[in-house]
């Protein structure tokens, strides 16, 4: 089983998440978009998206530093470990709230606006319950294991075990010894990745620095042709001389 969860699942979901951007470029380029619902609400969107994209953005940086950054090298680079500890719990506990408030806000407005729930694809309701699982467990193991309880030292042994990956040397027996609330995130994460390919998440490879300063998409009304200008009656003696002539 420790090699079926811990080798097996990630490199399955990691085969996924590169087929699955092969095949929907060369499939699915029209639906390579976000499905922008901003038409329809915009109220609730303008509060939730930032939010949500904030958090986001800081809670992946803090999981590519936990993981990919080896505990020896912030010590070289002079980072305490507690400062570094302090940090990342602080510091995650600030972009998680952000996450799951604006995750929040997303959530709500598609369901009780009736024209954006209506929009709403079965893949959207698969990522939304995705997200809320991997925030739920990632808040848990980020405020109730380090924040509130005796606390987690994840880099000995999950960021080894992550590393290893990418090595083809993962140590399964990492794994095996962490709290179940981390094992359920890390295969949550990977599952994620597998179902990413699939989903609206596709954008963010279009461009995915200019999200950081970029403007919404203006939606304007349409409406109807100007009315035409009152004549002048330099044109109305223009138009009479016109039509004498044609006579």
């Amino acid at each position: 089983m420790s090699t079926l969860l811990w080798i097996v699942v990630p490199y399955a979901c990691l085969a996924v998440f590169v087929a699955g951007h092969v095949w929907r470029w060369r499939h699915d380029q029209f639906g390579w978009t976000t499905h922008t619902s901003q038409l329809l609400e915009s109220r609730i969107l303008r509060l939730g998206s930032p939010l949500f994209h904030l958090g986001a953005f800081g809670v992946i940086g803090g999981h590519a530093m936990g993981l990919l950054v080896p505990d020896w090298l912030t010590a070289k680079v002079g980072v305490p470990e507690g400062l570094y500890h302090a940090t990342a719990v602080w510091g995650g506990t600030i972009t998680g709230v952000m996450l799951v408030v604006g995750l929040v806000l997303l959530i709500a407005r598609r369901i009780v606006n009736g024209r954006v729930r209506r929009t709403t694809t079965k893949m959207d309701k698969v990522l939304y319950v995705e997200l809320a699982a991997m925030v739920v467990l990632g808040m848990t193991a980020t405020v109730g294991t380090n924040l509130l309880g005796a606390g987690y030292d994840y880099r000995e042994t999950i960021a080894v075990w992550f590393r290893g990956i990418f090595w083809f040397a993962p140590q399964t027996r990492l794994m095996t010894e962490a709290p179940l609330v981390y094992q359920l995130h890390a295969i949550g994460g990977f599952l994620f990745l597998a179902l990413w390919p699939f989903t609206r998440l596709v954008h963010v490879w279009s461009a995915p620095l200019a999200y950081l300063w970029r403007p919404y998409v203006v939606y304007r009304a349409r409406r109807g042709a100007p009315p035409a200008p009152a004549p002048t009656p330099a044109t109305v003696r223009d138009r009479a001389l016109e039509g004498q002539n044609l006579a």
